[in-house]
C-alpha cells in the first residue's frame, strides 16, 4: 500500500522544497511520487505524526560490525538492522576484522554480505597489510573492487614515512585517508583525559597532545602531497582551530566527531563506569563546547557514530582492562539532537549526518524531490526510549538504556524498499 504523510518539513537547501511544509505521497518501493502543500488521500494510508522531517538517507562514516572474526560482538546482519533503526542508509565498515579488511577479496565479501538490504555497506580497506603499520595494502585493488576510502581504523597510522606514501599513493586515484588522530607512544597507558578529574580519581591520563602532535604531522604531510585526508573521532578545542586554519590555507581537510563526544566528558567517569570508557577518550567541557561551535559554524563536515560493539564480558571488569567503544548507531540522530536542540540548527546536524559526507565521499546524492527513493524520515516532537528489547545490536554498551531521549527515526527508503517505524 502507498503511504500520504502529513505536514513534512523537507530539510535539504538544494531541494526546491527546502523548509517548506507539504505533504509526501510514497509508493510501496519508497519512491516520492508526489510533493504538495496538500494532497487529498486515495486510497494510501495515512501518517500524521507532529515534528516530521525528511533529509537526504544519513552516511555514517566509520562503524565497526565485528565481522568476521567477532560475530559474538556484532555481524553483519545485527549491524545492517541497527544501521537502519538509526536512518542510516549507508555505511562506511572499519576493517579492523579477523581476517582485516586488506584484499580486494575480503571487500567483495562484504559488500556481497549486505545485498538484498536497505542499508548500503561500503568497506573502508586497510591503509597497511594486516594493519599492522609496516607496508602499504594494495589500496588501489580495493578501490577497484569498492573499497570506499582507506584506514587502519582504531590502529591509527604511525610511521609518519608510510603516511606520507600512502596520501601520495591515493592521490593518484582522488581517493581519501581516514585517520585518527592519536600519538599512541602519547596515549601508552593511558585510561581518560589527563585533566583534573584523572588526577582526582587516580587513573593514568592521556594528554590532548597526543592528538595535537598527529593532528599536526598529518597536516603537514598533506600539505607536502596535495592529497585528501578524512580526520575522524577529533576530541579537543586545538583539533578544532587546526583544521579550521587547514580549511582556510586552502587544503582538502575534512572531518567528523562522534556523538558521544558531542554528549559526554570526562566527568562522565567519576564513577567508573566503562561504558564511557572510549576512544578517543572523553574530554573536558571546554573541549565539547569547542567541537558543538566547531559542528555549529561547518569546520567539523560530519557525525560519524564509531559504532563499536562489545559483548558482556569485555566492558563488564576492571576499568583498566575493559573493551572501549560505544554503540549509539542506533541513535546516533537522538542523542545528537536531545543534546544540541538549543545550539546548533537541526539543518546543520542533519547536513553533518547526510549531506556532507556524500559530497565528501562521492555517494550518491540526489535532492528531495518526485522520483527520490533515497532518504530519513525523522521526528522532532516524538521520543525514542532506549531498552534491551528496542536495541537491534547485539551488544549493549550503551548508557541511554533506561532513558528517553528526544526526537526518533520514523523511517527511510533505499535499494526499492521503505521501511516505516511508527511511534
Amino acid at each position: 500500500m502507498s503511504l500520504l504523510i502529513r505536514q513534512v518539513t523537507v530539510i535539504d537547501p538544494q531541494s526546491e522544497f527546502h523548509n517548506q511544509v507539504v505533504d509526501i505521497a510514497i509508493e510501496q518501493n519508497g519512491q516520492i511520487s508526489t510533493i504538495s502543500s496538500s494532497i487529498a488521500a486515495d486510497k494510501q494510508e495515512v501518517i500524521d505524526v507532529s515534528g516530521v522531517c525528511i533529509s537526504r538517507g544519513f552516511v555514517d562514516i566509520f562503524a565497526d560490525y565485528r565481522d568476521p572474526g567477532l560475530e559474538h560482538k556484532e555481524t553483519i546482519t545485527s549491524g545492517l538492522k541497527a544501521a537502519a533503526t538509526g536512518g542510516f542508509t549507508d555505511v562506511f565498515l572499519l576493517p579492523n576484522t579477523n581476517p582485516p579488511t586488506c584484499t580486494k577479496a575480503s571487500v567483495e565479501y562484504l559488500l556481497q554480505r549486505a545485498k538484498g538490504s536497505i542499508v548500503n555497506i561500503h568497506p573502508i580497506g586497510a591503509l597497511t597489510q594486516q594493519i599492522d603499520g609496516k607496508a602499504l595494502a594494495e589500496m588501489l585493488d580495493m578501490h577497484t573492487h569498492g573499497a570506499i576510502a582507506f584506514s587502519d581504523g582504531w590502529k591509527p597510522l604511525q610511521n609518519a614515512g608510510l603516511m606520507l606514501k600512502a596520501l601520495e599513493y591515493v592521490r593518484a586515484f582522488n581517493g581519501m585517508v581516514i585517520q585518527m588522530p592519536i600519538d599512541v607512544t602519547l596515549a601508552l597507558g593511558g585510561l581518560m583525559h589527563e585533566g583534573e578529574t584523572s588526577t582526582r580519581l587516580g587513573m593514568a591520563g592521556i594528554p590532548k597532545l597526543a592528538e595535537s602532535i598527529q593532528l599536526y604531522r598529518d597536516i603537514e604531510l598533506l600539505r607536502y602531497t596535495q592529497s585528501r585526508i578524512h580526520f575522524t573521532g577529533i576530541s579537543t578545542e586545538e583539533s578544532v582551530e587546526m583544521i579550521r586554519q587547514a580549511k582556510k590555507d586552502g587544503m582538502n581537510i575534512t572531518c567528523s566527531v562522534t556523538p558521544y563526544h558531542l554528549a559526554f566528558t570526562d566527568e562522565s567517569l567519576v564513577d567508573y563506569d566503562s561504558v564511557f570508557k572510549v576512544s578517543p577518550v572523553l574530554r573536558s567541557e571546554k573541549d565539547r563546547q569547542a567541537l558543538i561551535s566547531g559542528l555549529k559554524d561547518g569546520t567539523i563536515d560530519c557525525i560519524a557514530s564509531h559504532h563499536r560493539p562489545q559483548d558482556w564480558d569485555a566492558k563488564t571488569k576492571e576499568f583498566e582492562y575493559s573493551g572501549d567503544g560505544m554503540n549509539l548507531q542506533e541513535i546516533t540522530f537522538q542523542v545528537v539532537y536531545d543534546t544540541l536542540e538549543k545550539q546548533v540548527p537541526l539543518a546543520r546536524i542533519i547536513e553533518a549526518l547526510s549531506i556532507r559526507p556524500r559530497e565528501i565521499f562521492g555517494l550518491l546524492n540526489s535532492p528531495i524531490a518526485v522520483g527520490t527513493n533515497c532518504y530519513t524520515l525523522i521526528s522532532t516532537q516524538t521520543n525514542s526510549v532506549v531498552s534491551d528489547n528496542t536495541i537491534r545490536s547485539l551488544s549493549r554498551n550503551n548508557p541511554y538504556i533506561g532513558k528517553s531521549i528526544r526526537g526518533s527515526i520514523l523511517g527511510l527508503a533505499n535499494n526499492g524498499m521503505l521501511h516505516l517505524y511508527r511511534p
